[in-house]
């Protein structure tokens, strides 16, 4: 009888603690979702690579590392650095100009030189370097004034650091191992500047690089990030803390296919180098920018679009220009970007897309309109309420071809574009539907029944 008591107790207990179990995944995803909302319907970040490497306009942190300068003569550069034109609240009106709702600046890179009074380690602007400033503070006062979410990029690698394998990859790097006091005062030095910047700034967002030279167990890296939570539980993580990320980040390329994290950025330059290079003249043009936004927020992702400030603070002239441009085309059609989903299938229609929150409206995204001044939608089971262009309410005539009412098959829509309400970079047509989309993917036959 006590074993059938016992027995009954288990079978009893065991759903509890199944249902149980389940109940606190569904919670740490519901967290995960709400934590990540802000930056889902973000869409667009500003990256920002300054330091002393903008002095003489050669790669950040790279030059010195694989050989093209010694590290002695680079941070001569530190004589260089004056910022005296740095208008932190000029960057700011910038960002906001563009349509970026989060920015992301580098703090530290990997030569080590940092953005603020840090207390731990000298290499700093307001030790080092010829402005004598704290050029981290007021650049975070004015994003906070603007209301936008603040990332900050901080380098897991420290190559100028004494207690790290430093200034070349040709010097062997020293065995952990046999080296663990060496190891952990390197972390301790870490630690104490990421807490400072956890502490002073609380960013939202923490965007960290060069995962690559160490696996977890050597950076520490959950418990980097469950100390980096303490206080800001809801603070998120980029990918390049080993595992331990929110989203992928995918750099320089647009991906072919949509990566399989729910979450993504995509970090690229707006011409060929991250950090200010007098000799780069290479820019995307704004067509080109917003050809590489639109492609990168219709497969659900985000754009990190990066500048690169002078050593003296101006922003380059012609980053202006095309932020400004960025700006003016994000405001004109906002309702497709900001808060949208990623959009249909390119067998849908012929060209990038995106969804309303409300999955009721689908926006499409036209470069180059036909010589029929027609565009395609294809197996849209909803009826169609209206079709009209982003931007200026214009209402277009639409034609349903290939529909019977005795089959089920969606039939072919034809969207009338007037050549006069065509934007100079990209028309949008937001297509209403009479409720939440659906799509027919379904092969067709012979007909059945007539």
């Amino acid at each position: 009888m006590m074993r059938i008591k016992i027995l009954l107790l288990i079978l009893f207990l065991t759903p509890i603690s199944i249902s149980s179990q389940q109940i606190i995944l569904n919670n740490n995803e519901i967290d995960k979702i709400n934590k990540m909302r802000w930056f889902e319907e973000a869409k667009l970040g500003i990256f920002i690579h300054w330091g002393i490497y903008s002095v003489n306009g050669i790669s950040e942190s790279w030059s010195f590392f694989n050989g093209y300068i010694s590290h002695s003569d680079y941070m001569k550069q530190l004589d260089g650095f004056n910022a005296k034109k740095y208008n932190p609240k000029e960057w700011s009106s910038l960002i906001e100009e563009s349509g970026a709702k989060y920015t992301v600046i580098t703090t530290k890179h990997h030569d080590g030189f940092a953005l603020w009074d840090s207390k731990y380690g000298n290499l700093n602007s307001f030790e080092s370097s010829k402005s004598k400033k704290d050029l981290l503070t007021p650049f975070v006062k004015e994003i906070r004034n603007k209301g936008l979410k603040l990332g900050l990029y901080y380098s897991l690698p420290d190559w100028s650091y004494k207690d790290y394998t430093n200034h070349t990859n040709k010097i062997k790097r020293y065995r952990i191992k046999e080296n663990p006091n060496r190891w952990q005062s390197f972390l301790n030095y870490r630690d104490n500047q990421l807490n400072e910047l956890k502490n002073r700034y609380k960013p939202d967002l923490w965007w960290f690089d060069g995962d690559w030279e160490h696996n977890a167990t050597n950076w520490k890296s959950r418990e980097l990030k469950t100390e980096l939570q303490k206080d800001f539980p809801n603070v998120i993580f980029n990918s390049r803390l080993n595992q331990f990320g929110d989203y992928e980040t995918p750099e320089i390329g647009i991906p072919v296919y949509r990566p399989s994290s729910k979450y993504w950025e995509l970090c690229m330059t707006i011409n060929d180098s991250w950090g200010y290079q007098h000799n780069d003249n290479n820019y995307k043009t704004p067509m080109q920018i917003i050809d590489l936004f639109i492609d990168t927020i219709s497969k659900g992702g985000n754009l990190l679009l990066n500048i690169s400030p002078k050593s003296d603070g101006r922003i380059p002239e012609k980053q202006k220009l095309i932020l400004k441009e960025l700006g003016k085309w994000n405001k004109k059609h906002s309702s497709a970007i900001y808060s949208t989903k990623k959009g249909i299938p390119y067998d849908h229609f012929y060209g990038p897309s995106t969804l309303s929150k409300d999955n009721e409206t689908l926006f499409l995204f036209v470069r180059d309109i036909p010589k029929d001044n027609q565009i395609v939608l294809k197996g849209i089971s909803n009826k169609i309420n209206r079709a009209y262009i982003v931007g200026n309410g214009t209402v277009l005539n639409q034609q349903l071809l290939c529909k019977v009412y005795w089959n089920k098959y969606p039939g072919i829509t034809y969207i009338e574009i007037p050549k006069k309400t065509l934007d100079p970079y990209y028309t949008v047509i937001a297509v209403v539907l009479d409720g939440p989309l659906e799509l027919f993917n379904k092969n067709t036959g012979a007909v059945e029944v007539n």
